[in-house]
């Protein structure tokens, strides 16, 4: 029991972010994986196109 009641004070001491916060961070999150899927779609295309043009 002793674990239980340290996790429940533990849980008590933490700062849990606002609403706007976990939305903004949230955005971040999800802009940054889109840049990141067209940056690697984009090299993904031009080292396909570079390849195509060496064996074709």
């Amino acid at each position: 029991m002793k674990f239980i009641k340290s996790v429940v004070a533990e849980m008590k001491a933490v700062t849990w972010p606002t609403a706007s916060e976990t939305r903004r961070d949230t955005t971040t999150v999800v802009i940054t994986s889109l840049l990141f899927a067209i940056y690697f779609a984009l090299a993904d295309w031009a080292i396909l196109a570079l390849l195509n043009a060496f064996v074709f």
